[in-house]
């Protein structure tokens, strides 16, 4: 196995036309089918860096910005933006196009935390990423920083050490009522 690979080399596009079937109840593209079409090619642009069957870890905020019409072309766009020893962020865009206009809308993105396993389910180091240019940079970057905080975010809120007085404050003047009964 190569010990570092480009982002170029594991990229990964699929379009697919949106039917009825994927529509949710007013009539837009459900988000959930959305969800499991970002799943399946953060899978595949990991697994084509990694040469191995991989896991989704956890998936960085998704916002659905554009709605998604019946008959429009959705288009997804996936590459590594990070690479730790056993796993890989995996950037992924959502595009729709009307077919019939052929206006174009950014609908989604969010960052997909794959890892690689080997046939016993374990752990296996990646290829490292090697950076092309500043946006390279930037992706690889954003996401060590991103990685951070969520570290940082979920040990201070941590059950064992999460102390509620230090967060009344906080809390003032949010919708809602404090029972600590």
């Amino acid at each position: 196995m190569e010990s570092f690979k480009t982002a170029r080399e594991s990229r990964v596009s699929i379009t697919e036309l949106m039917l009825p079937s994927h529509s949710n109840f007013g009539g837009k593209i459900h988000g959930g089918h959305i969800l499991n079409l970002m799943d399946q090619i953060a899978f595949a642009c990991a697994s084509k860096h990694s040469q191995r069957y991989c896991v989704t870890a956890s998936v960085n905020r998704v916002d659905f910005l554009s709605p998604i019409e019946v008959g429009e072309l959705v288009t997804l766009k996936a590459s590594i933006n990070y690479t730790g020893r056993t796993s890989m962020v995996v950037g992924v865009r959502v595009e729709s196009e009307n077919i019939t206009t052929g206006k174009r809308k950014h609908c989604n993105s969010s960052y997909f935390t794959m890892v690689a396993k080997d046939g016993n389910g374990k752990s296996v180091p990646v290829p490292g990423l090697i950076l092309e240019g500043e946006q390279g940079i930037r992706r690889f970057a954003r996401s060590k920083i991103r990685k951070e905080e969520a570290f940082e975010r979920d040990t201070r809120f941590d059950e064992a050490t999460f102390v509620p007085e230090e967060h009344l404050g906080l809390l003032q003047d949010e919708n809602v009522k404090i029972d600590l009964g």
